[in-house]
């Protein structure tokens, strides 16, 4: 086990508040989401089309129809954000309580119910991979994945401890027109958008 010396947590939190100056300095200045991972700025430079915001849409909607109404479908900023693992992330749907969203700032990720992303066509590994891997540092319980490309996702749940730190235990994999489960609620996937194959990215 390695312990980084004070001068090297110092420096590690240093470069993380640079890295959110920055991240929120570019926000309507620049075109695409810029967010934070372990291995430094993420930067999907293509503005969400419109199937991936309709997507998002539909799930929010379905989502609270069969919700508490203390629970929400929460799109938009701000981010959720845990500064010493040095990551900002920004779902595309938090089912968050409305309670725990009177914050000043980011989100806490730990109030999080669970994350939603629709995959980008411009950058799919953020949402498949370095999402997959953040999620369950910042201890969110439920990521659920929706890919236009292919009509398919997955939800992952169960956080546990692994050699490569934590990670989720169980993955069932869907296909669009099932019904899915994310947390306690479910709901149909039928009439989401595919992307295209032409221009749609």
């Amino acid at each position: 086990m390695t312990i980084a010396s004070d001068d090297a947590q110092r420096d590690t939190s240093h470069m993380y508040r640079a890295m959110r100056d920055f991240v929120q300095s570019t926000d309507d200045t620049l075109p695409g989401k810029f967010e934070i991972t372990k291995e430094g700025i993420v930067h999907d430079m293509m503005s969400p089309s419109g199937r991936h915001e309709l997507t998002a849409l539909r799930l929010r909607k379905r989502l609270e129809k069969v919700m508490p109404e203390e629970i929400v479908a929460h799109t938009g900023e701000p981010d959720v954000e845990n500064e010493p693992e040095g990551i900002m992330r920004r779902p595309d749907v938090m089912v968050i309580a409305e309670a725990d969203m009177d914050v000043d700032g980011s989100f806490d990720p730990r109030t999080l119910i669970a994350a939603i992303e629709v995959v980008s066509r411009s950058n799919p590994d953020n949402d498949w991979v370095g999402k997959m891997r953040d999620y369950p540092l910042l201890g969110i319980p439920v990521y659920a994945i929706f890919d236009p490309r292919t009509g398919t996702g997955a939800v992952l749940t169960d956080i546990h401890s692994t050699p490569a730190g934590p990670r989720y235990a169980t993955r069932k994999d869907f296909v669009y027109g099932e019904g899915v489960t994310i947390g306690e609620w479910t709901i149909p996937t039928d009439d989401l958008p595919r992307y295209g194959d032409e221009t749609e990215l």
